[in-house]
Order: structure tokens, then C-alpha cells, then sequence
């Protein structure tokens, strides 16, 4: 009877070192900023429309790109296809043009990566391209 308790605790000692063992969080996504604003861009006064979006890996494991898309019209230039090391940065680059017209600026950017319950990081580009008033 001894000889089981024993072999039962040692199990469970076993089993609770395992789980604390596995305390890692793996990669972790963070953008440097969660979105840009151009807020008024005056049609006499267009900018260039090319941003570099930066990203971090703020985990303990290292952090893959698997795929990178914009909508509406943006283009993606460039991004990490190498692992982004724990403590290290990325950098996204897009390029896109604005109608010479007013309107809505409303972009989205989405990574999607090998972090674990939430692989899709959304970054949000808005403003308005409006008319100069005298």
C-alpha cells in the first residue's frame, strides 16, 4: 500500500513539473502602432502614399509570416519571409494611391502568422482627401 502512494505522488510531482515546464507563451504579434492617420489630406497637397508598418515579436518563440494582403487597392511591396526572433522587429512595406477626389480613406492590412488562437493581425490605415476651403 506505501509502495502505491509513493509511485502516486511521485506521478503527479511528475505531472505538475510538466506543466510548469511548459510555460512558454510562443511568438506574440504586436504592431508598433495599431493604425495610421492621414487624417486630412488636401487635394492640392497629396502625399506619397507609401508606408513602412513596423511589427515586433514580443513572445519567447520565434514568430513566421505565412501570408501578408491589404484590400482596396494597396499593394504589399515587402515583407519578412525569415522568423522574426523573440525581442526582434519586422517591417511591412505598402505602397497604394488616394483618388484625386474627396472621399474616405479606410485601408486594412492583415499578417497572418503562427501565433496560437489569433493568427490574423489587422493594422488600419484611415483619413479624408478633401477639398482645401479659403
Amino acid at each position: 500500500m506505501l509502495h502505491k502512494k509513493i509511485s502516486l505522488i511521485g506521478l503527479m510531482l511528475i505531472f505538475g513539473m510538466s506543466l510548469f515546464a511548459q510555460d512558454s507563451k510562443g511568438p506574440e504579434f504586436k504592431w508598433e502602432e495599431d493604425f495610421y492617420d492621414y487624417e486630412t489630406i488636401y487635394l492640392d497637397d497629396m502625399p506619397e502614399t507609401k508606408l513602412d508598418i513596423k511589427f515586433s515579436n514580443t513572445g519567447d518563440e520565434p514568430l513566421v509570416l505565412t501570408n501578408v494582403r491589404a484590400c482596396c487597392g494597396t499593394r504589399v511591396r515587402e515583407w519578412p519571409r525569415e522568423p522574426i526572433m523573440p525581442g526582434e522587429e519586422g517591417t511591412i512595406k505598402i505602397e497604394f494611391r488616394l483618388a484625386p477626389r474627396p472621399h474616405r480613406i479606410s485601408r486594412t492590412v492583415i499578417a497572418t502568422s503562427n501565433v496560437d488562437g489569433n493568427s490574423s493581425h489587422i493594422f488600419r490605415i484611415r483619413g479624408e482627401v478633401a477639398h482645401r476651403e479659403e
